[in-house]
C-alpha cells in the first residue's frame, strides 16, 4: 500500500494540522509506505518517510487572475507523480488542497482519497459541484468533530464521516514534563499567583485580543496572576500593542512558537480558549490529557467533547470572562481537570478514531 500525504504548507502555524494527520497515518498498516507532500514552505512533515516539497507560489495556489490558466498543467504534474509513486491512498489536507488535487483524479480511478476538514470553510458553488462528483468509494469526506460534520453535510448534501480527532493518551502523557520543569522552560517563577496558559496561533479567530481585555479586568481583584501565551501568528504585533496599552507589560508573556509546546501545559494552572470559532481544538484535548483545568467558549464543538463539565462562557463577551477567570482561579482546579477527563474519555476517543483511520487507510 503507497500512501501520499498532501498538505497545503509546512511550519509552526501549521503544527496542529500536522498533528492530526500524523495520528492518521500512524495506523497504516505494517509494511505500508508513506510520504507526504507540502505543496508550499518546508521542513519535515507527518511521517518518518520522506517529504516532497513543491514550492508553488501562494499566487499559483490561489489560482487568481492568470494564474488559474496554470492549473491544468500544475495538475498534470501531480498525476504524473502519483502514478510515477505507484499511489494507491491520498490524505488531503482540507479544501484548498483538494481543489488543487481531486480533478486529477479522474483520470486516476484506482486512487482513492480521504478529505480531512479541520474547520469551518467557505464552500463556493464549484467546490459543492467538485465534491459531488466523486462517487464515495473514491473520495471519502472526513471531519475532526461531529459539529463540524453536521455543518458540512448540511451545506454539501452528501454524506460526511466523523473522525474526532483524538491522541494516544500514554505517549502524550510520557511526554509531559511536570510543573516544574515546564515553568523553567518558560521561564516562570515556581511560586507566584495564579499562571494561567493560552496555546494558539495568533490570529483573529483565537479570540487572544479579547482575552487580553479580559485578563486586564480579571487583574483588578487578584493582581497577583500572570497570563502566557503559546504560539505565533500575524497578530503578534496588535498583541502587543494591547499589552503595552493596558498596562500588563509585566503580567503578559508572548511566549511564541515553542519546540514541544505540547509538553508544557503543567506549567499552567488553568488553560484558557477564548477562541471565536473551532473546528475541534487540539488545545482543549491536550490540556485535560495534562491534568490542567480548561475555561473556553461557549461553542458546540467544546461541549461535544466536555459536556457538562465544561467551564464555557460567551464568545467575545469580555466583561464575562474576565469574572469567569477570577471565579476559576478560585476553585479546586484538580477536581475540575479530573471531571473533564472523565468527560473527554481520552482511551476510548483514541480507541474510535485508531478503528476509523485504520479503515479509511486500509484495503478498499
Amino acid at each position: 500500500m503507497n500512501i501520499v500525504n498532501i498538505m497545503w504548507a509546512g511550519g509552526a502555524p501549521y503544527v496542529s494540522v500536522h498533528k492530526v494527520h500524523q495520528q492518521i497515518l500512524s495506523h497504516a498498516a505494517p509494511g505500508a509506505s508513506v510520504s507526504s507532500w507540502l505543496l508550499q514552505g518546508q521542513g519535515s512533515c507527518c511521517n518518518d518517510g520522506a517529504t516532497r516539497e513543491w514550492q508553488l507560489s501562494q499566487r499559483l495556489l490561489k489560482g487568481r487572475h492568470l494564474w488559474r490558466l496554470l492549473r491544468p498543467w500544475m495538475r498534470s504534474r501531480f498525476r504524473k507523480a502519483l502514478v510515477k509513486g505507484g499511489t494507491q491512498v491520498l490524505l488531503l489536507d482540507g479544501l484548498g488542497v483538494s481543489r488543487l488535487v481531486l480533478p486529477a483524479l479522474r483520470r486516476l480511478p484506482g486512487v482513492r482519497a480521504t478529505v480531512v476538514f479541520h474547520g469551518k470553510t467557505r464552500l463556493h458553488r464549484g467546490d459543492i459541484a467538485l465534491l459531488r462528483s466523486f462517487d464515495a468509494p473514491q473520495v471519502k469526506l472526513v471531519a475532526v468533530s461531529k459539529t463540524l460534520a453536521a455543518n458540512l453535510q448540511q451545506d454539501l448534501g452528501v454524506p460526511v464521516q466523523v473522525l474526532r480527532s483524538a491522541l494516544e493518551p500514554s505517549g502524550f502523557r510520557k511526554a509531559l514534563l511536570s510543573r516544574e520543569a515546564a515553568r523553567q522552560v518558560l521561564g516562570l517563577p515556581l511560586k507566584r499567583g495564579p499562571i494561567l496558559g493560552a496555546v494558539g496561533r495568533l490570529v483573529d479567530s483565537k479570540g487572544f485580543d479579547n482575552l487580553l481585555d479580559a485578563f486586564a479586568q480579571a487583574r483588578q481583584q487578584r493582581p497577583d496572576m500572570h497570563l502566557v501565551i503559546l504560539g505565533e501568528g500575524n497578530q503578534r504585533s496588535v498583541l502587543e500593542s494591547r499589552i503595552q496599552a493596558l498596562g500588563l507589560e509585566t503580567s503578559v508573556t508572548l511566549q511564541g512558537h515553542c519546540r514541544q509546546m505540547s509538553t508544557l501545559y503543567r506549567a499552567f494552572d488553568w488553560v484558557l480558549i477564548p477562541s471565536r470559532s473551532e473546528g475541534l481544538g487540539l488545545v482543549l484535548q491536550e490540556a485535560v490529557m495534562a491534568d490542567v483545568p480548561v475555561l473556553c467558549s461557549e461553542l458546540p464543538v467544546f461541549r461535544e467533547q466536555l459536556g457538562e463539565a465544561g467551564c464555557y462562557v460567551r464568545v467575545g463577551d469580555v466583561a464575562a470572562w474576565g469574572q469567569a477567570i477570577v471565579e476559576s482561579v478560585a476553585l479546586d482546579g484538580s477536581q475540575v481537570a479530573q471531571a473533564q477527563c472523565q468527560a473527554l474519555a481520552p482511551e476510548q476517543a483514541w480507541q474510535r478514531f485508531s478503528q476509523i483511520s485504520s479503515d479509511l487507510l486500509g484495503e478498499s
